[in-house]
């Protein structure tokens, strides 16, 4: 009888320690990394999430611990483009592309963010002399540049093939956030600017309702780490995302 009360004994503790860890995983969080690496937060869904969307499954803990996702949508508005005459691009000549295009890619140019439109033409005029004078480019590769000023820059624009995602060049555009995004995201401006850009994109049949966006990443034979992490987990909440190309 003694050790019969004992292993009872020892089963309660057990039980009461489970109930404890269950507890604990459900205040600190434990097993959140699915949310977080998407840049999103476990919460109760009693908790407003102004962040964006609740996705479920990605949380540890209650079942009514939720992941809450920033949704980053067009503003509505049409973006501001500032045109290649206005950051000073140089003259070149580029053969048209067929619209409207089916894939956007995201890029990341890895080099310097800006925050003004002074500092982010200078950003675009370095990235296409490097183009031009070091990748032996013909032009700046991308369509469009995304600044943190909240500004579009226009790369090679609508209407020209690009030189940016090896296979998709002449079926897709590219927007590229001027910066290194692998540890950080952009902040909200660039990333309403470049939804907004999509978005008159899309209204202005240049890019097909159905289109599909991915990050540079994700392109077939593509070895890279572009748009970097960070902006990567936030593009995959976006409309329309897709890893398969």
């Amino acid at each position: 009888m003694d050790f019969t009360l004992k292993m009872f004994t020892c089963n309660m503790v057990l039980l009461f320690l489970t109930i404890c860890v269950l507890q604990f995983q459900t205040i600190t969080g434990a097993g959140d990394s699915r949310c977080t690496s998407l840049g999103g937060k476990c919460q109760l869904t009693s908790e407003s999430c102004s962040r964006g969307n609740y996705r479920r499954n990605l949380c540890g803990g209650a079942y009514n611990r939720q992941c809450c996702l920033v949704t980053v949508t067009s503003s509505g508005n049409n973006p501001t483009i500032v045109s290649r005459a206005s950051w000073g691009a140089r003259s070149t000549r580029l053969s048209n592309i067929r619209l409207p295009v089916s894939r956007v890619f995201i890029h990341h140019t890895v080099g310097s963010s800006c925050t003004s439109q002074s500092s982010c033409s200078r950003v675009v005029r370095n990235t296409q002399n490097y183009h031009i004078n070091t990748r032996k480019y013909s032009d700046i590769g991308y369509s469009f540049l995304v600044g943190e000023d909240g500004r579009v820059y226009e790369g090679r624009g609508w209407n020209k093939q690009g030189a940016h995602t090896r296979g998709y060049n002449t079926r897709s555009i590219a927007i590229a956030f001027l910066g290194n995004f692998s540890n950080r995201q952009p902040n909200g401006a660039a990333l309403t600017a470049a939804q907004d850009l999509i978005a008159y994109g899309v209204s202005n049949n240049k890019i097909s309702s159905s289109y599909s966006l991915s990050g540079h990443r994700d392109a077939q034979g593509a070895n890279t780490a572009c748009p970097g992490q960070a902006l990567y987990n936030v593009i995959k909440t976006w409309p329309r995302y897709t890893s398969s190309t």
